[in-house]
């Protein structure tokens, strides 16, 4: 009976409609009281902060209120307004479509976004914030990006893709019989990257720089050619130039991380390069006095990760110097306060920052424990933050167990300004989290959580889940996460962790699976796994493991390495490293930063390290689970793993997440709440102790 439950999830993509008999813990709800455990359904209440844009003069918030609707499943955002003295908040741009994309003019009397109903493209609006009107600026055939005021409020800049003419080669035959139905015309692609994740296939085109009334009128292009001219825009004080970032070499379509700064003027769109090097440089942002130019970047040199540094160079490019030496974090973003103090993030050891860089060099923190309000799944590092003209600084923080809320600080006092999820998470029993110290073989400290089922007494043992995180150059922190609060509300304890190769702990740690992952990142995992079971809380007997994308070749690797856990569950993985390598969105990039050669040049190095070279060792039952349109690590990764698996015998089903991408295999909550049921089942299937054998008979 379980069994057959299971198929019908797996075999059909079909909704986890069930969802709340699934859960353990809910079963000891009381037919006349409230539910306590974390449930599927609670996925359709979360709502969440991204990007918080402060008001010139520090005084309001504008920021987008994330939240799912549980009639078309999907989250949709809406833009609102908070007061930083009072508190008071409003909302701006709500009800039907989706409402993003704030942007304030210098004098903070405005406000530009981008809006959408559903019935088209999403245009570009301008809102007067004391009466209320507001204009559509914009009839466009796509939607807007990177909004950018010019510094005396007349024009907003902004990027959208310009349609071009695809190759063409012959056709069809001329006599069509009028009224006939005859098949869709070829599809001809001569590009190096032709899809991407998210996007699906590109169409014929490029992004372009444009510049449009705010009071609206007809746009004007300012950028042309065969290249994908991209934001953030930043213009100079006199509004005659536009600066920007792009890859506008001759071989750009291969030589994909080799981004420049440039500056283009506004009237004659002359593009004047102002960085040269090998290497991506972007991120850049003009002083608001027009002498300085901030930017991110680094010198490539085909290592698998780099920091992001943080640099700063004349107006006209010259002297560019380095602001971030010995840092040893990467910059992720960067806003200027004023033009003589830059305000950027970083992520530092599982915990995402805000520092206060000057252009002396020195570094002063002003903002800690932000988290994004998106994307809710897995305890990833992330937050968004912007900056006023005095300093006062607005991010999104939450906690391990609650999603991300708007907060404000300055002078070191920091602010919360709404609390969302309060009113109903408050009266949750959330599962909590706690950092678990971790030793690897070789000595060194590995960052890792464990978080506990609601209840769990002292001395109880429960069934472990290892989480494994993907990129692999990412981390995770103690952020919110539905997956580890399902899976704890069934019963499971998860561990998550940061082994070596993830980010926030510098170059020299990140590095050390370069060339080489999977690899020793595994010891790190297992001896995380014997700190779980000695803490006294994992069962050793009744281990799980399970990850997405980079955590699922993880996964797969472990499996083929060892037979500790009763069952597996491999999400979106990479299990072969030279399809892979031919077949992802990104086709120059794995073979040129994580291997020396190329696919046909060395096979066996591709080979070696992937985990199909693996599975004639695997006799752990193992799920496999992958969105239907990943363009990331394709769909055939997942099913060539699960034939492979089928071929040898070994328990295995596969799910597939209809029309969903790599990064939105979890966007939609009905199917975030349905895979996560799947491996809960799946696991569900394989436990020995008492509870699993409880769930089981269900």
């Amino acid at each position: 009976m379980r069994f057959a439950r299971l198929a019908a999830i797996v075999l059909t993509g079909t909704a986890y409609v069930a969802a709340p008999a699934a859960f353990a813990a809910e079963e000891t709800a009381k037919a006349d009281g409230p539910v306590r455990a974390f449930t599927a359904d609670d996925l359709f209440k979360l709502d969440g902060v991204t990007d918080p844009e402060i008001s010139p003069d520090g005084s309001q918030i504008a920021y987008v209120r994330s939240s799912a609707d549980i009639m078309t499943d999907k989250v949709v955002p809406s833009i609102w307004l908070a007061d930083v003295r009072s508190g008071r908040q409003r909302p701006l741009v709500a009800g039907p479509g989706s409402h993003f994309s704030p942007a304030w003019s210098p004098d903070g009397k405005r406000l530009a976004y981008v809006s959408s109903d559903g019935s088209g493209s999403p245009q570009l609006y301008v809102l007067w914030l004391a009466s209320g009107a507001k204009v559509k600026v914009t009839e466009l055939p796509d939607s807007p990006g990177s909004l950018a005021w010019s510094p005396d409020g007349t024009r907003i800049a902004y990027t959208m893709r310009v349609p071009g003419d695809a190759m063409e080669l012959g056709g069809a035959p001329d006599d069509k019989p009028e009224g006939a139905k005859w098949a869709e015309p070829l599809q001809i692609i001569d590009r190096v990257i032709y899809r991407f994740d998210g996007a699906g296939y590109l169409p014929a085109g490029f992004d372009h720089i444009f510049v449009v009334s705010a009071n609206g009128g007809a746009p004007r292009q300012v950028t042309f050619g065969n290249y994908d001219d991209g934001g953030p825009l930043s213009w100079s004080p006199d509004g005659r130039r536009i600066v920007f970032s792009a890859n506008r070499h001759e071989d750009w379509e291969r030589d994909i991380n080799n981004s420049e700064v440039y500056s283009v003027d506004v009237a004659t769109s002359a593009i004047t390069p102002l960085t040269t090097r090998q290497g991506p440089d972007n991120l850049a942002k003009l002083s608001p006095d027009g002498r300085h130019i901030a930017y991110v970047g680094f010198d490539d040199v085909n290592r698998s990760y780099e920091n992001n540094d943080l640099y700063v160079m004349s107006a006209d490019g010259s002297g560019s110097r380095l602001l971030t030496s010995g840092f040893d974090r990467s910059v992720d973003s960067l806003e200027w306060a004023g033009s003589n103090a830059i305000y950027i993030k970083y992520d530092d050891r599982g915990a995402t920052k805000v520092a206060r860089v000057t252009l002396n060099g020195s570094i002063k923190p002003v903002a800690e424990g932000l988290t994004a309000g998106a994307h809710f799944d897995r305890p990833y590092t992330g937050g968004e933050f912007s900056v006023s003209n005095g300093g006062k600084v607005a991010y999104t923080s939450g906690t391990a167990t609650e999603p991300a809320d708007l907060w404000v600080t300055s002078g070191g006092s920091a602010k919360r300004l709404t609390d969302l999820n309060g009113n109903w998470i408050d009266a949750k029993a959330m599962a909590p989290v706690r950092k678990l110290p971790v030793t690897a073989p070789d000595g060194r400290p590995i960052d890792a959580w464990l978080v506990t089922p609601p209840g769990l007494k002292p001395g109880e043992k429960a069934p472990l889940i290892l989480e494994i995180h993907g990129g692999p150059n990412a981390a995770y922190g103690p952020s919110f996460s539905t997956d580890d609060q399902l899976y704890a509300a069934h019963g499971y304890a998860v561990l998550y962790t940061n082994p070596r190769g993830s980010t926030s702990y510098g170059e020299e740690f990140a590095n050390l699976i370069d060339r080489a992952y999977p690899g020793t990142d595994y010891e790190d995992l297992m001896a995380a796994v014997d700190a779980a079971i000695a803490d006294g809380v994992a069962d050793p007997d009744n281990l799980f493991v399970t990850g997405g994308s980079g955590g699922g070749v993880l996964t797969a690797w472990i499996v083929g390495k060892t037979n500790r856990f009763k069952a597996a569950a491999t999400q979106k993985p990479v299990i072969n490293w030279t399809s892979e390598a031919l077949t992802m969105d990104a086709t120059p990039f794995t073979s040129r930063y994580w291997f020396d050669k190329k696919p046909w040049e060395d096979p066996m190095e591709y080979w070696r390290r992937s985990p199909l070279s693996l599975v004639g060792n695997v006799e752990t039952p193992t799920l496999v689970v992958v969105g239907s349109d990943d363009y990331r690590t394709p769909d055939s990764e997942s099913e060539q793993y699960y034939a492979a698996l089928q071929i040898r015998g070994v328990p295995t089903a596969m799910v597939k997440v209809p029309d969903a991408s790599h990064g939105g295999i979890a966007a939609r909550p009905s199917q975030a709440a349905a895979k996560a049921s799947a491996i809960l089942a799946w696991f569900d299937k394989y436990r020995t102790d008492a509870s699993g054998d409880t769930a089981a008979g269900q």
